[in-house]
């Protein structure tokens, strides 16, 4: 199971993609897992606002076996610690859970704080914990646009002798880490037919992701059913996010939040779905 480790790191952190939001106002108050915060109810147009707390439920299958719960993922917005009203700061976790730490005996916690200049919604800074079983490691980015670069440090805690990990690459446009891609597709004017590159940071090197929208589909989800616009990221091949072959289809709801209630990824190692479970603090539907 250590090749399914490795192979889904990188997964697993990409799916702060699934940023979940009723399509319906009123079918989201009925929703005992959906609620519309009162304090964001008049937000105007911004699809997310503060406050937004989303969980979700990823299941691994491959050959006989099928459903197996991987992780419970959870992504929020709050304030910025610092730079006033102008930063934003988004923060996601993926925590393995279940069958896949009985049988593999393998856990793992992904952490992403990622702090974002609300004025034109790209990325500043970036903290990540990436814990797999006994092996932890702590990394930061620095994003500086004006000498266009990136720097990476990455420490091992448990061996604080070990010299720094650090990368740097630089910076050809306005860049995004794996979590505030989340959030930057969700500002997008999406539509079928439509296809754009995004440039995203991981680990200190930019990668140019290609995003076709491909299909308007009607899912039924834990909202109900509702339409969606079929997002298909190209995160995986040479010198993509995710080495090797692979899909990843991401359906956002077909409204101006543009939001995804479901996702499913097609890798070596098995196909893994991710589900809404609860979404609070949520913008009212238009």
């Amino acid at each position: 199971m250590y090749i399914f480790a490795v192979g889904s790191k990188r997964i697993l952190l990409f799916v702060v993609f699934l940023a979940f939001a009723p399509a319906i106002a009123a079918q989201s108050a009925a929703n005992s897992a959906v609620t519309v915060s009162p304090a964001v109810k008049n937000a105007a147009a911004e699809p997310f606002a503060v406050g937004e707390n989303l969980t979700y439920e990823a299941k691994w299958s491959k050959s006989l076996l099928r459903g197996i719960d991987v992780a419970d993922l959870n992504f929020k917005i709050i304030k910025a610690p610092d730079g006033g009203g102008n930063r934003l700061l988004f923060q996601g976790e993926a925590i393995s859970k279940g069958t896949l730490m009985k049988i593999a005996r393998f856990s793992f916690l992904q952490k992403i704080d990622s702090t974002v200049d609300a004025s034109n919604f790209r990325i500043l800074h970036t903290i990540r914990r990436d814990e797999q079983k006994d092996r932890i490691r702590d990394g930061e980015a620095q994003f500086d646009y004006k000498s266009n670069r990136v720097v990476y440090r990455e420490i091992d805690p448990n061996n604080p002798e070990r010299a720094p990990r650090t990368i740097t690459s630089p910076l050809e446009t306005a860049t995004h880490d794996l979590l505030s891609a989340v959030y930057f597709l969700r500002r997008q004017p999406l539509a079928v037919g439509k296809d754009f590159e995004l440039s995203v940071s991981d680990s200190g090197v930019v990668y140019q992701i290609p995003v076709k929208v491909v299909a308007r589909e009607q899912l039924k989800t834990v909202l109900g059913k509702v339409w969606t616009l079929r997002i298909e990221p190209e995160v995986f091949g040479d010198r993509r996010l995710v080495p090797g072959e692979g899909k990843m289809i991401i359906w956002f709801t077909d409204d101006a939040r543009h939001l995804p209630v479901r996702s499913q990824i097609q890798a070596d190692i098995g196909k893994i779905e991710i589900k809404l479970k609860q979404a609070e603090g949520l913008v009212a539907a238009k």
